[in-house]
């Protein structure tokens, strides 16, 4: 008989949506993926030869539990220099990715039936995880017209006794927005007000464009950052996805329960990643210019393009790599098929007749929307968005 936490979550709709893209391509069906949130660069040559020189050099064993203390400094001296944070190695914990990150926080943190306020739309992950930990997720509604931003008295009128944390993700998956600084001070407010955590997830700080300044929260003040857990990795900006580097900052007690957590099930992070994550972080850092530059072209044209598909209305994304355009005027179209009456419809009626695969809106918490990944190339995104611009015209 299984766990009861085990029923209660579901599998990942975007590696789920991901495996399936891909099953196809191997029955030798081209399919163009928008599904996968994975930048299709290469790690940059000079953190690959610091892995294989680790290799060499014999730094193939056990390190400490929450990562080499040469990383802790290399994560330490990146908060000084792009947050204005400062943290000691007691407040650092290195995890197997951001998302194992996530994790120990929820099981550092929770205590059944303790609540964490997630804005919706909301990364897949949040909620399953807070499940996990014999949490509650608690979603409110975020929107459009407010650049999905959570709006300081809806957080306020959702907090209860049994608030422990609230979710921040800036720059968002799966809306590619960013918070403003204004915003987060009425944030800390509440925050502060109630003595609830903010979980902070920054992994795609690096990745903004249109002058758009990335934030944290715990930055604004020290009573902020004694109550914020900051999330981060390496996976997205410097193309890491399989090195599986993820790192938490935050409150001593916190940080050693996660350590010690980290302790009786992975243990430390990759060896071999370890040394790779500190030549990413203090080496040149002129690859991740170079991507967003790339990024930033494939957003316009991106968004452009879906904005004059007929039923989808884009806002422009100035984070991550994902467009989220609202699809709810195509809703109660007809294909011979089937009527379209969900994203999770739209999804399945594109990957079925035009071999194209993207997120439903309904995994991220939000109907009304689908999710693109344009972390792919302009030649896969015309081909993509042509073949979305005919399945959605022959809908009647």
């Amino acid at each position: 008989m299984l766990s009861e936490r085990s029923r209660k979550i579901k599998p990942s709709p975007t590696l789920a949506m991901d495996a399936r893209a891909k099953a196809m391509k191997a029955q030798g069906i081209d399919v163009v993926n928008f599904g996968v949130g994975e930048p299709d660069f290469d790690t940059p040559e000079n953190i690959k030869e610091a892995a294989i020189k680790a290799i060499r050099d014999g730094f193939t064993k056990y390190t400490p539990v929450g990562g080499i203390d040469q990383l802790k400094d290399a994560i330490i001296d990146k908060f000084r220099k792009d947050n204005s944070l400062n943290y000691t190695r007691e407040e650092i914990v290195v995890s197997c990715g951001a998302k194992h990150s996530l994790y120990n926080i929820a099981q550092a943190l929770l205590s059944p039936g303790d609540e964490v306020l997630i804005p919706s739309p909301y990364w897949v992950s949040y909620p399953d995880q807070v499940l996990l930990n014999e949490g509650i997720p608690v979603f409110f509604k975020t929107y459009e017209n407010e650049s999905f931003m959570a709006k300081p008295e809806a957080i306020d009128a959702h907090v209860t006794q049994k608030t422990k944390a609230l979710v921040l993700n800036s720059p968002s998956n799966p809306t590619g927005l960013a918070y403003d600084r204004k915003t987060l001070e009425k944030i800390a407010e509440v925050a502060l007000k109630h003595g609830i955590y903010v979980i902070s997830d920054e992994i795609y700080e690096k990745l903004t464009y249109e002058g758009v300044e990335h934030i944290s929260i715990a930055s604004l003040d020290k009573n902020m950052r004694e109550k914020t857990i900051v999330v981060n990795g390496l996976s997205k900006s410097y193309a890491m996805t399989g090195w599986r580097i993820g790192f938490a900052a935050g409150p001593k007690d916190i940080i050693q329960a996660m350590t010690t957590i980290q302790s009786q099930s992975t243990s430390n992070p990759n060896s071999i990643a370890q040394k790779a994550a500190v030549e990413a972080l203090t080496g040149p850092q002129d690859f991740i210019q170079g991507m967003i530059q790339e990024f930033d072209k494939r957003r316009k044209y991106l968004v452009s393009e879906l904005n004059a598909t007929p039923g989808m209305h884009c806002p422009v994304p100035t984070g991550a790599f994902y467009a989220f355009p609202n699809t709810s005027g195509i809703y109660g179209k007809s294909s011979a098929e089937k009527t379209i009456s969900s994203s999770s419809d739209l999804a399945s009626y594109l990957l079925e007749k035009a071999q194209v695969a993207l997120v439903p809106g309904g995994a991220f918490g939000d109907d009304n929307y689908l999710r693109l990944s344009y972390a792919t190339s302009l030649q896969e995104i015309s081909k993509g968005l042509e073949r979305i611009r005919e399945a959605v015209r022959s809908l009647s």
